[in-house]
């Protein structure tokens, strides 16, 4: 399946047609409260067996998660640690099968209450026309870290 960024080549899904179907489906995730009260199936459409997401290591919901599973169990660690996401703007560049996505987003943490406004960009990788790697550069961990009211390693030294 070929992915372009602004038509389909007959029918093909394009690449921020199904990256816009997942970014709506991980909010609504999210906002329903994460496992056992949200749906995860139309997310895992997106996603190929393989795929593999890094996160940073230094967050609540950091480390590799693997397959569709292994997301899952992401989007089950981002639910509990936020209450609500809600993209602000997003930009989208297609390579061929990457795509750099530019995220500017609203959380609520679940915990603290507290609102952020954070920058995340995303390196996402295709294949068959399915997500199958996920690379997420944050603009600022520690904002993120403070606004869910964990100790960053600063705060502990």
């Amino acid at each position: 399946m070929t992915l372009n960024d602004d038509n389909d080549n007959g029918g093909g899904r394009t690449a921020r047609a199904l990256l816009e179907r997942f970014y709506a489906a991980e909010a609504r995730y999210i906002a329903a409260g994460g496992p056992g009260k949200a749906d995860f199936s139309e997310m895992a459409a997106c996603l190929d067996p393989e795929v593999i997401m890094y996160q940073a290591e230094g967050l609540p919901y950091g480390g590799t998660w693997r397959g569709p599973e292994g997301i899952e169990g992401f989007m089950a660690a981002m639910s509990e640690a936020w209450d609500s996401l809600e993209f602000m703007e997003q930009r989208y560049v297609v390579d061929g099968d990457r795509v750099a996505v530019f995220n500017l987003g609203r959380l609520r943490a679940r915990a603290t209450g507290r609102v952020l406004d954070t920058a995340v960009m995303q390196l996402i990788t295709f294949g068959n026309g399915l997500i199958t790697e996920i690379r997420p550069f944050y603009l600022d961990t520690i904002a993120v870290a403070e606004a869910l009211g964990v100790r960053t390693p600063v705060e502990t030294a």
